[in-house]
C-alpha cells in the first residue's frame, strides 16, 4: 500500500478493491470486496515520474442527452479514490458538472477533462505478463461530453483527440436518435468503442430489445460480454454475469456499490440455475460470433475441441480489442449495469483498460505541411517527402531536413479553451509527439505567434494540480496563453526566434484541424448604452474563444451585434454567461434565422475599374464577373474555390504564364497565388452582403477574368486594389440581377428526427404537413434499419440477447399505442423556432427531436409575404 503524508500530517492509504480468487475455479473475475472506506479526494498521479503511455487511457463518455453520462463518471471517480462521496446530477453536486447552468438544469453543456487511475495505485507483486491488463494500474484521461444536439460541437472537438470511447445507451430507450448522431461522429474519426447499457433498474428496461437495436441501427455486430441478473429470473436488477470470466457478480441493495459477491458456475447452480443455463449460452454466442471476425480465436477454439467453456478468459479479452481496435464499429462489446445503483461500473473500468487501446496504438495524426500532407510519425521519420518546400530554404545553410525536424522538442493541438474566473485563460491540449516542458516557446503555427507555457496542469473537472511536463499521448491544460484558439498547432522548438518561429516550412506545420458546424439560429445583442459596446464586444471574442461554434457579426445597416449558435439552448446558454458569468450590460433580443440570398439565372458580364488611393498609397486595377447558379454552372476555368457554399473561378489568359515558371510575365511583387488570393477575397466580401435583403449569397457561382493587358497597371496594381476591383466588379453584377428581379431569398431546412410512441403519430405527422411546411420523408419504428453507417444491417435473426424477463408474448414488433416511432421530415427552421414545447406538448413530455442542417431551399410566394 502506499503511504501518503497530507498536510495535517494524517495517514492515507489508497487501497484497490482486493480481487479474491475463486475456489478450483480455473476463470475467475476478480470479485471486488470493500475492505476500507478510507479513499483520499487527491488521488492524483506522481508527478515525479512519466505515465507509462502503454497503461495510459484517452477516453470520451458519449451518448443521447440523460442516457446516464455524467452519473457514471461519477462513479468512476468515487471507485478509483478521486472523491470521497458519490455526487448526484439532481443535486448538483457532481464534479465534471461544474457550471451554474449544468447544476440548474442537471445538463452537461461543456465537456470537462478529469485525470484517474484504475485500479487505484497499491504496492502489489507486478502482474504476470499473461496477466489481465486490469490488474495493471493504468492512467484514464477521461473526458465527460454533453448529449444534448445543440452542443455536438463539443462531441466534435472532444473525438478529435481521444484514442477509445465508452458509448452508454438507455436500457429503457435503446438507441436514441443522438446516439447515432455521435456514433456517426466517432466513426468518421474511427475511434475504437464499447457500449454500456444503463440504466436496468428501471421499469420497462429491456436489455434483449436494447442489443438488437445495436445491431440493426449502429449496424455492428454486438457481442454480449455481460448479461443483468435479475433476482429470481423476473426480480429486480442485482448484478450482471459475466461471459468472458464465467462468473456472475452481485451488488448489495442500496450499498455504494464496493461490495461485491462473486459467484462462479458452480455456485450459481444453487444461487440461480436460470443465470448459470444463460451465462453458459452467452459464452458460446460470444466466442462464436468472435470467431466469425477474429482467425486467431478460432484456431485457439479449435485447439480446445470446439468447447466454448474451455477458452481461456485472456484470449477471449485479447480476441475482443483486436476486432475493435481499428475504430471501424464492426464489433461492438456490449456491458451492463445501473450506474444511478452503483452496479457494473467496476466491471466497466476493467473492460476501459483491457479492450481500448493505449496512444502508441492509434494511426499517426495527420499533418500538412504548407501543400504537402502525411503522418506525424512519417514526417518525424523523415519519410515524409518536403524536398520542394526545404529547396528555398536550406540553399543558404548546411543544415539538413532532418536535422532540424528533429530538433522539434513537442507538438501538441489545442482542442478546447475555458475562461476560468481563478486561474485565468486555461487551453487544454493533446500533445501527440515529444514532451511539453513548463516555461517552454510553443509556437501558433495558425496565428504565427509565440506564447510561453507558464503552468502546466492537470485538470480534475474544475480542480488542477500543477505538474512540470506534459508527455506525448497526454491531456494537460496550459494556464496563461492569450492567443490560443481551438484547433490551433502548438510547437516547441528550442532556439526559436518569438517573431517567425522555427524554420520554414516547420512554421507551417499543422495538425488536423477541427471542423467547426455552421451556425443556424441567430439572435440580436443589444449593449446598455454606446459605452458599453466596447465592454460587450470584448466579453463576445472570449465567449467565442471558448465556443467556436458560437459567431459574431455586426449588421451594416442597422448596426446591432448578432450572435448566431447551433440551437436555441446554445443561444440560451450563451445570454446566460454573457449577462451573469461574465456580467455584460447587454441585453438579448429574440432568436432570427439566417436567410440566403441566391441569383436564379446568368448575368451578363460587368467590368470594373477600380482608380482610387488606398491608405494614401495610388491603387489601379480591372477586373470582369459574371454570375449564375451553381447547379447551372457551365464555364470552364484554370482556378476554382468553393467558399461558404459558393463557387468562385478565376480566369486568367494562358499566354501571360511560360510553360516551366508559372507567371513569370507577372511582376516580381505580384506573383500568381497572390493574384488568385486578392480576386477570391473581393469576391468574398461581395458575396457576404446580398443586394436585396442584405443576407449573404449562396449556391452562387462566380467567374472573375482578369486579363493582364488591360486590368494590369504596373506598380499601382497592389493586391488591395485588385480585392477592391473584384469586390465592386461582382457587386455590380449582382445590383444587376436585383433589377432584372433576378435574386430570390433562401431558408434554411432542417433534417428533422422526431422520437415519439405510437399514440401520438398521427398529431406529429399532421401537424409537421399541415400547420409548419415541412415534408415527412419516413415513418419507422424504433427497430428499423435506419443509419448513417456505411456497413451492412446486421440480421436481429443472427443476434445473441438474453431474453427480458418483463417482455411481452406478442414479441417486439406487435405495434400498440406504447411503440416507439421514429418520423424523418424536412422542415424549414424557421418553424422549428420553439417547437419542443409543442412537441411535449402533443406527446404527454415524452417526445424528442433532433435537427440538423440539411440545405437552403427557396422560399415560396405565402411565405416569403410573411417573412
Amino acid at each position: 500500500m502506499r503511504l501518503l503524508a497530507s498536510k495535517r500530517r494524517c495517514q492515507l492509504w489508497h487501497q484497490r478493491l482486493r480481487r479474491l480468487s475463486l475456489v478450483n475455479k480455473p476463470y475467475s473475475s476478480g470479485a471486488y470486496i470493500h475492505l476500507s472506506r478510507h479513499y483520499s479526494t487527491s488521488h492524483l498521479p506522481n508527478h515525479g515520474h512519466d505515465p507509462n503511455i502503454e497503461a495510459t487511457r484517452n477516453i470520451g463518455i458519449i451518448a443521447h442527452i440523460d442516457a446516464g453520462k455524467t452519473t457514471t463518471t461519477e462513479r468512476m471517480l468515487y471507485y478509483s479514490g478521486i472523491t470521497r462521496r458519490i455526487g448526484d446530477v439532481d443535486d448538483g453536486s457532481t464534479v465534471t458538472d461544474f457550471l451554474p447552468a449544468e447544476r440548474e438544469r442537471g445538463i452537461t453543456i461543456q465537456s470537462a477533462a478529469v485525470t484517474f487511475h484504475w485500479p487505484p495505485f497499491q504496492e502489489v507483486k507486478p502482474a504476470k505478463s499473461d496477466a489481465p491488463r486490469h490488474l495493471t494500474p493504468h492512467t484514464i484521461n477521461l473526458i465527460d461530453t454533453p448529449g444534448h444536439a445543440d452542443f455536438t460541437f463539443e462531441v466534435l472537438r472532444s473525438l478529435r483527440i481521444l484514442d477509445g470511447a465508452v458509448c452508454i445507451l438507455d436500457g429503457v430507450a435503446g438507441v436514441e436518435a443522438q446516439t447515432e448522431k455521435v456514433w456517426t461522429q466517432a466513426n468518421h474519426y474511427n475511434i475504437p468503442r464499447i457500449v454500456f447499457v444503463n440504466k436496468l433498474d428501471r421499469d420497462g428496461a429491456a436489455f434483449n430489445r436494447t442489443v438488437k437495436n445495436i445491431g440493426s441501427r449502429l449496424r455492428g455486430f454486438p457481442a454480449v460480454c455481460h448479461i443483468p441478473w435479475w433476482e429470481g429470473g423476473k426480480g429486480r436488477f442485482t448484478g450482471v454475469g459475466d461471459a468472458i470470466n464465467l462468473c456472475a457478480m452481485k451488488w448489495k441493495e442500496g450499498g455504494d456499490g464496493k461490495t461485491i459477491q462473486n459467484f462462479g458456475l458452480d455456485e450459481l447452480s444453487k444461487e440461480d440455475p436460470g443465470l448459470r443455463e444463460e451465462l453458459m449460452k452467452a459464452r458460446a454466442a460470444l466466442v462464436e460470433g468472435l470467431c466469425e471476425f477474429d482467425e486467431q480465436l478460432l484456431e485457439t477454439w479449435l485447439e480446445c475441441d470446439d468447447d466454448t467453456l474451455v477458452v481461456p478468459p485472456q484470449a477471449i479479452r485479447d480476441s475482443l480489442r483486436r476486432c475493435i481496435i481499428d475504430g471501424s464499429g464492426r464489433l461492438i462489446p456490449v456491458f451492463a449495469g445501473a450506474s444511478f445503483r452503483n452496479i457494473g461500473v467496476q466491471p466497466l473500468l476493467d473492460a476501459v483498460d483491457d479492450l481500448l487501446p493505449n496512444p502508441t496504438e492509434r494511426p499517426s495524426s495527420e499533418v500538412s505541411v504548407g501543400e504537402k500532407r502525411g503522418s506525424l510519425s512519417d514526417l518525424l521519420d523523415g519519410k515524409l517527402s518536403l524536398a520542394s518546400s526545404w529547396a528555398k530554404h536550406l540553399s543558404k545553410k548546411s543544415s539538413s531536413a532532418t536535422a532540424m525536424i528533429a530538433q522539434i522538442e513537442a507538438c501538441a493541438l489545442a482542442f478546447k479553451v475555458v475562461n476560468d474566473p481563478r486561474r485565468g485563460v486555461l487551453v487544454y491540449i493533446r500533445v501527440y509527439s515529444g514532451s511539453l516542458k513548463r516555461n517552454a516557446a510553443l509556437w501558433n503555427t495558425n496565428l504565427h505567434v509565440t506564447e510561453r507555457a507558464q503552468r502546466l496542469l492537470q485538470m480534475q473537472a474544475s480542480d488542477a494540480v500543477e505538474i512540470s511536463h506534459i508527455s506525448a499521448g497526454q491531456i494537460g491544460v496550459i494556464a496563461g496563453l492569450k492567443h490560443a484558439r481551438t484547433g490551433d498547432t502548438l510547437i516547441s522548438y528550442p532556439g526559436v526566434n518569438p517573431k517567425t518561429g522555427p524554420p520554414a516550412p516547420l512554421n507551417m506545420l499543422q495538425l488536423r484541424p477541427i471542423d467547426v458546424p455552421p451556425p443556424v439560429f441567430f439572435a440580436a445583442i443589444e449593449p446598455h448604452s454606446l459605452s458599453e459596446e466596447k465592454n460587450v464586444a470584448e466579453i463576445l471574442a472570449n465567449l467565442l474563444r471558448e465556443d467556436p461554434s458560437l459567431h459574431v457579426n455586426t449588421d451594416e445597416e442597422s448596426g446591432q451585434m448578432l450572435l448566431s449558435g447551433m440551437g436555441e439552448l446554445h443561444l440560451e446558454i450563451a445570454r446566460d454567461r454573457l449577462v451573469n458569468d461574465f456580467k455584460a450590460k447587454a441585453t438579448m433580443g429574440t432568436i432570427e434565422i439566417s436567410y440566403r440570398e441566391s441569383v436564379l439565372s446568368a448575368t451578363t458580364p460587368h467590368r470594373i475599374l477600380f482608380d482610387r488611393d488606398i491608405a494614401g498609397k495610388k491603387g489601379k486595377a480591372g477586373c470582369e464577373a459574371s454570375i449564375e447558379p451553381l447547379e447551372n454552372k457551365t464555364s470552364a476555368s484554370d482556378y476554382t474555390v468553393t467558399r461558404d457554399g459558393n463557387s468562385i473561378s478565376i480566369n486568367i489568359p494562358t499566354s501571360w504564364f511560360g510553360e516551366e515558371d508559372e507567371g513569370s510575365s507577372l511582376p516580381k511583387d505580384l506573383p500568381l497565388a497572390t493574384v488568385r488570393e486578392a480576386l477570391i477575397n473581393g469576391a468574398v466580401a461581395a458575396l457576404a452582403r446580398g443586394p436585396r435583403r442584405s443576407f449573404p449569397l449562396h449556391a452562387c457561382h462566380v467567374t472573375l477574368k482578369f486579363d493582364p493587358a488591360t486590368d494590369l497597371f504596373g506598380s499601382d496594381t497592389s493586391p488591395a486594389a485588385l480585392s477592391s476591383a473584384a469586390r465592386l466588379s461582382v457587386q455590380a453584377a449582382l445590383k444587376a440581377a436585383l433589377n432584372n428581379n433576378n435574386i430570390a431569398l433562401m431558408e434554411p431546412v432542417m433534417n428533422v428526427v422526431i422520437s415519439c410512441d405510437e399514440g401520438s403519430l398521427g398529431a406529429i405527422v399532421h401537424d409537421l404537413s399541415s400547420a409548419r411546411g415541412g415534408h415527412v420523408l419516413s415513418l419507422e419504428s424504433d427497430s428499423s434499419e435506419d443509419s448513417t453507417s456505411e456497413l451492412p444491417a446486421i440480421d436481429p435473426s443472427r443476434i445473441y440477447a438474453p431474453p427480458d424477463p418483463f417482455a411481452s408474448s406478442g414479441g417486439s414488433d406487435a405495434s400498440g399505442p406504447g411503440q416507439a416511432r421514429q418520423v424523418h421530415a424536412t422542415v424549414p427552421l424557421k418553424e422549428m423556432v420553439g417547437y419542443l414545447k409543442h412537441l411535449r406538448s402533443l406527446t404527454g413530455g415524452r417526445g424528442t427531436f433532433i435537427m440538423s442542417v440539411d440545405k437552403f431551399e427557396r422560399l415560396s410566394g405565402p411565405r416569403e409575404k410573411a417573412m
